[in-house]
């Protein structure tokens, strides 16, 4: 019946309880460990099962190709825009987004305590997880000691898609509570823009001029995304 017909495209038709032993995910996982596993294998063995036109490996490498095969933008979807492909429903899409959210949280938890920050890498490599995926902007500060490690911070709202209110006077409370000697500001536009707006501008000097008061030094404010960060020291917007 198959004959001259490639195996491969024997193999799609069948659902993954028949495939050979060795070729299905979670024996594969089981046999020859989870490092060999593709992402789409990883994911489908979330899925558990595909449709009645695509296995759930099938399913899963549609959906990693319609985000350009990138983890991170996978986990920016929410359960509706998973839900739009037949084969996932909302119980499948709230697994893979518990999955990525496990995969965050662990790296979070893999964060240097009390690091120094005394550059602008270092801030968005200690603080990139908090931002990362996130629909809405959120507004943090970092607060230092006089050796620059951190000794605390805060997220001091949260907003919309593209603006946060921000209280200055929480962010001095809290830098004399923890006896600060400086602040790092950093928050993110999900809109995947680098550019600070005017008002990000001047909300940063507002800022500036309310700790010089109390003898406490703004090192720096970064804008953050997904991937990338700017920073007003490193771009002469700060002295």
């Amino acid at each position: 019946m198959y004959i001259g017909v490639p195996y491969f495209l024997i193999m799609n038709k069948l659902a993954i309880r028949n495939w050979a032993e060795a070729d299905r995910p979670r024996e594969k996982l089981i046999q020859q460990g989870r490092r060999v596993l593709s992402d789409a294998e990883l994911i489908a063995i979330l899925l558990g099962s595909g449709s009645a036109k695509e296995s759930a490996v099938d399913l899963a490498q549609r959906l990693l190709a319609d985000v350009s095969n990138d983890l991170h933008r996978l986990s920016n979807l929410e359960i509706e825009d998973l839900s739009e492909y037949n084969g996932i429903g909302p119980a499948k899409a709230v697994k893979i987004i518990a999955a990525l959210e496990l995969g965050r949280r662990r790296k979070e938890k893999q964060v240097e305590e009390k690091p120094m920050l005394n550059s602008s890498l270092k801030v968005f490599k200690h603080i990139q997880h908090k931002l990362m995926d996130l629909p809405h902007e959120e507004f943090w500060a970092l607060y230092l000691n006089t050796s620059c490690r951190l000794i605390g911070m805060k997220v001091i709202s949260r907003g919309g898609n593209d603006f946060t209110p921000v209280d200055i006077r929480i962010i001095i409370r809290e830098a004399l509570v923890k006896r600060a000697h400086s602040i790092i500001l950093a928050h993110n536009h999900p809109s995947g823009s680098l550019q600070p707006s005017e008002a990000d501008k001047f909300l940063t000097e507002k800022i500036r001029g309310g700790a010089e008061l109390l003898n406490i030094r703004v090192n720096d404010h970064l804008i953050i995304t997904d991937t990338e960060y700017f920073s007003f020291r490193d771009e002469g917007l700060m002295d």
